[in-house]
């Protein structure tokens, strides 16, 4: 709900449990009035009516009070918007109008040849900020830095940072620290999101999973991005987000040409941690990610086949995987090209003749006759210098005169900024896309920028921004034309993940780490911000040859997968009579409990910090309980799980119980819990031998 006051100064935007209000002075300064519990318009015209901050020597009436810094006057904070002309740097502008349409807050103004508008939207609890730069003069503007939004948090003692950090394979750790004075800045200077950071933080005081405020914001970008939270000598705090990694130089506006930012979003709760991530979730099923469709459960034939694949081989795969109960099948890397490994093929995206010799469709449409949807890896933006693009485009990848043009896994990246470049890939996956049946494309992208240049443009930096806008355009374009086609972001794992690649595509490569004990920590991470329905988890093969070496049982990987989008990628052909009985009889219970995984509301019961851990989901009079044990000290009782979410004047009943182990138990039977607060038993075998084990408990309210 939007709001204006009288005197057409006042906006307040105000969601089903929180409120965001911002007033532009007499003066024609845009300050920050208010964000937190919800509020009426009357509360925000109060807070207008204030007298000013009364002045101290060297310091800014403006520093931490406006909504969106600009770099000239009297300020010393960090500028979200610095610009150069050839006669001048910086801003003086002048406030012209708004517009309300549609529910967003459209906020007008000028320097000069520059109209600068900033964009307002509030979608449940989030709000959602932009801005657009556009050039009305005749000559070039130049922003070397144009953040999304300025988010200002109120008064309060002992902030806390949270963040997710990591590296490949072991992506979206959370970590916790308390916030000092000055600037704290993350992000990533690699061309894409990165392993390192995702671009999300949540602040606090004092709040716990379920209770205290949050603060949260996270930009919707995939490309190099920044982040810097401030606390400014005053105390006060100011998160301030954006595309680009420094001020050296984001794009250059000609006459007539405009800039979009990508969106921050902001999110204010009083629900903890929990509650937060919750509200995130809501919004990214509802507005963010394109299909509302739950997905699948697929097979990957990457670990079982590496790159020694073949039509025959994949198609006896496929028999095993729609045996087991698969939905989608996937051929991995090593179809297309010269591509019998990492040296050579990428950029030529046309079936191996000598191992589909009449392309992709007679496997595809042989997937299709076992019931299952057929999907195929890709990594468009990426070539060999062993491939026939390379050899007939060598100046198509992004390269700096003079300079040896780095190779990382035997790859360079092409150029996607340049239109020729965009057209070529169009035309090979738009006609790869239409000469088969496929369903799905994995999408992926293995290295980070490292060569940047663009010999010859006239403002090369651009290219920067210009290849992640080219990849949008891209995406949405064979979107439009392929309308069947779901697609999935991943980067080596987790290397792009951001509300920006979800709003086009359907799940992320969470990690190239599918060991199931790792994986607790990754998806915990994970879910502080996104939700189950676009986590893409596989179950892999034991001992985990690939990172490891850890001995888990086929029980603890299934579960451990089942919380979010269930993957199998391990060699079917090796698994036992036995363990692909037991593998059918896991997808099924996914199967059944998928809809309140990938829909309901999550609540972290137990943190995977050792012994035991828990996540609940909610969806109506449904409830699930995914648990795993990892260890237990001797003479330990078992912990009781206390759930979330329940009417606690309700009677709920267990559903029956999770798939049998091998000596027959694990069913469960039917237990009651009353009133909705603790569950005592929670099926996981409290033994010393030191095995992991995990439990799915389902339960309806009556």
């Amino acid at each position: 709900m939007l709001e204006i006051g009288a005197d057409r100064r006042t906006w307040l935007l105000s969601g089903p449990t929180s409120s965001y209000a911002l007033r532009l002075t007499d003066a024609g300064e845009l300050l920050h009035l208010h964000w937190g519990p919800r509020i009426a318009l009357a509360d925000a015209e109060a807070l207008a009516a204030l007298p000013p901050t009364p002045y101290r020597p060297f310091e800014s009436p403006l520093d931490g009070r406006e909504e969106y810094p600009v770099e000239g006057g009297p300020r010393f904070t960090r500028p979200a918007l610095s610009v150069r002309t050839e006669e001048r740097r910086g801003t003086e502008w002048t406030f012209e109008g708004h517009e309300a349409e549609d529910g967003e807050l459209r906020l007008r103004f000028r320097d000069a040849g520059l109209r600068i508008t900033l964009h307002y939207r509030m979608r449940g609890d989030v709000v959602e900020r932009r801005v657009t730069l556009a050039n009305d003069g005749p000559a070039p503007v130049e922003l070397l830095r144009a953040d999304s939004a300025t988010f200002t948090l109120p008064e309060r003692e002992g902030f806390r940072l949270s963040q997710l950090h990591g590296r490949w394979a072991a992506e979206s750790r959370l970590v916790r620290s308390g916030l000092g004075y000055g600037e704290q800045i993350i992000g990533s200077r690699r061309g894409h999101t990165g392993h390192q950071q995702l671009p999300w933080v949540a602040l606090d005081t004092d709040a716990t999973e379920e209770h205290g405020e949050v603060y949260g914001c996270a930009l919707a970008w995939s490309g190099s991005w920044r982040i810097a939270v401030a606390r400014l000598p005053d105390a006060r705090v100011q998160i301030t987000g954006g595309a680009g990694h420094d001020d050296s130089g984001l794009l250059r506006l000609a006459a007539g040409e405009h800039w979009t930012t990508p969106v921050f979003a902001g999110l204010w709760s009083d629900g903890g941690f929990g509650g937060a991530s919750r509200a995130w979730h809501a919004y990214q099923r509802e507005h963010v990610v394109p299909d509302a469709e739950d997905r699948p459960v697929l097979y990957n034939s990457w670990e079982a086949t590496g790159f020694d694949i073949s039509e025959e081989q994949q198609g006896t795969l496929a028999r095993r995987a729609a045996a087991v109960g698969v939905e989608l099948f996937v051929v991995d890397d090593g179809w297309f090209g010269a591509r019998t490994g990492e040296h050579a093929g990428l950029g030529d995206w046309r079936p191996n003749p000598d191992r589909f010799p009449s392309g992709l469709k007679p496997l595809a449409d042989y997937v299709h006759a076992l019931g299952m949807r057929f999907g195929i890896w890709v990594e468009p933006e990426m070539v060999n210098p062993d491939s026939d693009l390379y050899r007939a485009h060598p100046d198509w990848v992004q390269h700096r005169p003079g300079r040896r043009r780095t190779e990382f896994r035997n790859q360079l990246v092409l150029n996607l900024a340049r239109q020729d470049v965009q057209e070529y890939l169009w035309e090979q996956l738009d006609g790869l896309l239409s000469s088969a049946p496929i369903d799905y494309v994995k999408w992926d992208f293995n290295r980070c920028f490292t060569d940047p240049g663009w010999p010859g443009d006239p403002y090369p930096q651009r290219i920067w921004v210009d290849h992640v806008r080219a990849l949008y355009a891209l995406v949405d374009r064979l979107r439009a034309a392929h309308p069947q086609v779901a697609f999935e972001s991943c980067s080596g794992g987790g290397g792009r993940i951001d509300l920006g690649v979800l709003g086009r595509t359907d799940q992320v490569w969470t990690s190239d780490n599918t060991d199931p004990l790792d994986r607790l920590a990754i998806q915990h991470g994970f879910s502080q911000i996104h939700p189950a329905r676009v986590m893409a988890a596989w179950v892999t093969d034991s001992p985990n040859t690939q990172l490891n070496g850890r001995v888990s049982a086929l029980r603890f990987r299934f579960v451990s997968a089942m919380a979010g989008v269930l993957g199998v990628g391990g060699d079917l052909m090796r698994w036992t009579e036995e363990e692909l009985a037991e593998a059918r009889a896991w997808v099924e219970l996914y199967k059944e409990i998928r809809p309140v995984v990938q829909r309901g509301d999550l609540y972290r019961l137990r943190p995977p910090e050792g012994g035991l851990s828990a996540v609940q989901y909610v969806l109506g009079d449904e409830t699930v309980v995914l648990a795993w044990l990892q260890a237990q000290h001797h003479g330990e009782p078992a912990p009781a799980l206390r759930l979330r979410g329940l009417d606690p004047a309700a009677t709920y009943v267990r559903r029956g119980g999770d798939v049998p182990r091998a000596d027959g138990t694990g069913d469960g039977g039917e237990d009651e819990v009353h009133r909705g607060a603790v569950l005592l038993h929670h099926g996981l075998r409290t033994g010393l031998r030191g095995d992991l084990d995990a439990t799915v408990i389902r339960l309806r309210r009556v």
